[in-house]
């Protein structure tokens, strides 16, 4: 009986190449695009060159509302980001596709799920831990492991040529030998040049969704969002469903330079590596979401959700998702979130982002209780005990102190 397995496609220089490579190992594949809203792609020339190269079937599988409102609006809840900067756009992607990918191979009949990961990478790690909690019997296809598969497609450059040979087109050159990751939430870019830190990564890099800063309008620009219970719903008024509201702030942002970073992270795998972001629309919804938390929550579950919050970017970027430990912390957050409800406008500015205004229904800022000018509201006499009861621990413990220094 022939093997078959379903391949998370691309259309990339990596996918297609193993897409090749797999038919010439004996294998039906089935080649997913799975749409997240990948914003410089075009979808049905891909689809026609997995059919050239050989896939058994190819589809797209559209699953860009889901993943901005079941995925990573959750994340922005937490106000969660890798390593305090980056946004975890592809981390987020990983435990959908690969959800995605499994759906079609029981629908199939395939029992592999391949991918083109690398085996130095984070996003390795992302599928297969997905891929194993929602089926523990699957097998994993993985030809950057695959001795035979490294050998014959040492670098880049093979893989270019083993394109040009059966006529593939692909966007990887020998001019740019950078790789990119797009969906809705973001464009990374990394390897080849960018793996030089002395290379500019904002000169280096042709942005898909932002301009840079420096070529952002002289002009300032407003946006107002706004939320119900930790949720963006509008968009300067309109009301639009979760994907609809990162694609317009996508806009917004990338004419003003909005969320470009270029950082040095650890990866899950133990290295060290070089990558170059761009995510304005999610950039202005941390901003804007953190604005109107401000206003609603309380300060110790505010803290409290600070504290989970490195917890939910490492167990996202590391590919935890469909953990137990996760579901308990999307729980957590769902309730904590209820009174987050509000309407910030933020100005743009050349890449910064100032809060113009706030305000919300759950409001628990007072300006009666918060003002410095006269107010029945606060009595400032109540503090001296408060503080008297701070201190009682520091003040005995300063006597102990000062009692040994003095026998010594």
């Amino acid at each position: 009986m022939k093997k078959s397995c379903v391949l998370a496609y691309s259309g990339g220089l990596d996918t297609s190449v193993i897409l090749g490579w797999l038919i010439e190992q004996g294998y039906d594949v089935h080649a997913v695009y799975v749409d997240l809203g990948q914003p410089c792609e075009d979808r049905e020339a891909i689809l026609e060159k997995a059919k050239k190269i050989g896939a058994a079937t190819a589809r797209i599988v559209d699953v860009q509302d889901e993943m901005c409102r079941d995925f990573a609006f959750p994340v922005l809840q937490f106000q969660a980001k890798y390593e305090s900067v980056y946004l975890l756009g592809t981390s987020i992607a990983r435990p959908i596709i690969s959800k995605e990918c499994l759906r079609i191979a029981s629908e199939v009949g395939a029992s592999a799920f391949a991918h083109g990961a690398t085996g130095k990478g984070n996003d390795q790690c992302r599928f297969q831990l997905a891929a194993e909690m929602l089926n523990p019997d699957v097998e994993i296809i993985a030809p950057w492991r695959n001795g035979v598969f490294r050998e014959k497609f040492a670098g880049r450059t093979e893989m270019i040529e083993y394109c040009e040979a059966k006529n593939i087109p692909i966007k990887a050159s020998r001019q740019k030998p950078y790789s990119s990751d797009e969906n809705c939430l973001h464009i990374s870019y990394e390897a080849g040049i960018l793996e030089r830190l002395d290379v500019c990564g904002l000169d280096s890099v042709e942005f898909g969704m932002c301009v840079t800063p420096q070529k952002a309008p002289d002009k300032p620009e407003r946006a107002t969002i706004s939320f119900a219970n930790g949720l963006p719903v509008t968009v300067n008024g309109e009301k639009l469903n979760a994907v609809g509201v990162v694609k317009e702030l996508n806009k917004i942002g990338g004419r003003n330079g909005i969320g470009i970073i270029d950082v040095v992270e650890n990866r899950f795998v133990g290295m060290k590596s070089r990558g170059v972001y761009e995510a304005p629309g999610m950039t202005l919804l941390y901003a804007a979401h953190r604005y109107v938390e401000q206003l609603t929550l309380d300060r110790d579950l505010t803290h409290l959700r600070d504290r989970l919050s490195p917890e939910v970017a490492e167990m996202v970027y590391y590919g935890f998702w469909y953990h137990a430990k996760m579901a308990a912390l999307l729980a957590f957050i769902r309730e904590a979130q209820k009174t987050v409800t509000g309407e910030v406008t933020l100005e743009l500015y050349k890449g910064n982002i100032v809060v113009v205004s706030r305000s919300s229904e759950n409001s628990l800022y007072d300006e009666g209780v918060a003002t410095m000018e006269g107010s029945d509201a606060y009595n400032q006499d109540d503090a001296t005990g408060f503080l008297r009861i701070q201190g009682l621990p520091l003040r005995v413990q300063a006597k102990l102190y000062r009692s040994r220094n003095k026998n010594t």
